[in-house]
């Protein structure tokens, strides 16, 4: 008999299991996928280590957190600076004073500032869509060239078909500063994030092609409690409906070349490009082979049974998750966690930071 069943080897999974056993508690861990680690898995290929599933750069100002990821493993000084590719031409992201100079050939902040309350100009009242909400925000140069076409591409329709509601805040900087995180600590781990699963699980009994929901009647009494990082809905078998959710699509290739595009992470902003980004892994570990590997990454619709990357957390969405939540609060024995268990789009920091909670509040009471 097990104290907890965990469901997924994500990183929440993974570091409450991890914390489960430093308080003496006998953990099984459940994967339906082939490989431990979630959506965070690498596989090395030829010394590179390729994030399987997307980009992840690890950035945090939660000081305890970062303390606790460097308990585990080193990570390098790796800077998350992407370029826009906008039909051949190079912009720097976030918006920032190199990227209004390569737009407009301006150089200080206040042509630039003057430049954006020009164009901001053109919206006359609330927004009513993503389209007159990010033109509100930067105005029409920046919506156009760099918001528009990867937004259509990641949503799957039209920005003036979606909810304004989408885009809260667009992050404008008025210094030449290419950093794209405003956190205090970021960082690749040094050897992929496999070795941080590794050492999270060590000790820790873990099966591999299992699926929970398949298997829920001869697994669900072999512990005292659950601990489920799937998705909400899908626990309770979609009966109060499906959650909206996005899904991807990566194509990872093998090249022949020391350098295939000189940056980590490149964004594609046009429409007709049907990739959002490319992902060169090699850079995230300034790596010096001889060839390369690059990710490119499709937006996919979501379909039942398809992997459900990111919640949309749309007003229907967000109604409907938390009668979910209030069927997952009835439940006696299961606990629900993470992105999709909590059904929020979490950063990596905060998925720990979560698990770190729960796991101080579970295991200590």
């Amino acid at each position: 008999m097990y104290d907890y069943l965990v469901v997924g080897s994500g990183l929440f999974g993974c570091v409450f299991a991890h914390e489960a056993k430093k308080h003496g508690k006998k953990c099984l861990v459940v994967e339906k996928r082939h490989h431990t680690g979630g959506n965070v898995y690498c596989e090395t290929m030829d010394g590179i280590h390729v994030h399987m599933y997307g980009a992840h750069i690890f950035h945090t100002s939660d000081s305890s957190v970062w303390e606790y990821m460097n308990s585990i493993t080193k990570f390098n000084n790796y800077v998350n600076s992407p370029v826009a590719n906008y039909h051949g031409k190079i912009y720097n992201l976030p918006f920032n004073m190199n990227t209004f100079a390569q737009m407009w050939g301006i150089v200080t902040p206040q042509q630039a500032a003057e430049k954006i309350a020009s164009q901001r100009s053109v919206i006359k009242g609330e927004p009513r869509n993503l389209e007159e909400q990010a033109i509100s925000l930067v105005g029409t140069d920046v919506y156009k060239t760099l918001i528009k076409g990867y937004t259509e591409k990641q949503w799957g329709c039209d920005c003036d078909q979606l909810p304004a509601s989408i885009i809260r805040r667009l992050p404008v900087r008025y210094t030449y500063n290419n950093n794209y995180f405003n956190d205090c600590y970021q960082g690749i781990p040094i050897g992929g994030y496999q070795p941080i699963i590794d050492t999270l699980l060590d000790g820790i009994e873990v099966r591999l092609h299992t699926d929970f929901l398949q298997e829920r009647s001869a697994l669900k009494d072999l512990a005292e409690k659950i601990v489920y990082t799937g998705s909400v809905d899908a626990y309770f078998d979609y009966k109060l409906g499906e959650l909206a959710y996005r899904s991807l699509r990566f194509e990872t290739e093998r090249l022949e070349t020391e350098n295939f595009q000189g940056i980590a992470v490149m964004n594609y902003t046009d429409r007709e490009t049907p990739y959002t980004r490319i992902i060169e892994h090699k850079h995230f570990e300034f790596g010096t082979q001889p060839v390369t590997y690059i990710t490119r990454e499709y937006p996919a619709a979501w379909h039942r049974g398809d992997e459900a990357y990111y919640p949309v957390g749309d007003a229907e969405s967000q109604k409907l998750y938390r009668e979910y939540a209030a069927m997952a609060a009835a439940e006696e024995r299961v606990i629900f966690g993470g992105r999709l268990g909590e059904y929020k789009y979490y950063d990596m920091d905060k998925v720990i930071r979560s698990a770190l909670d729960f796991s101080a509040a579970e295991l200590t009471s």
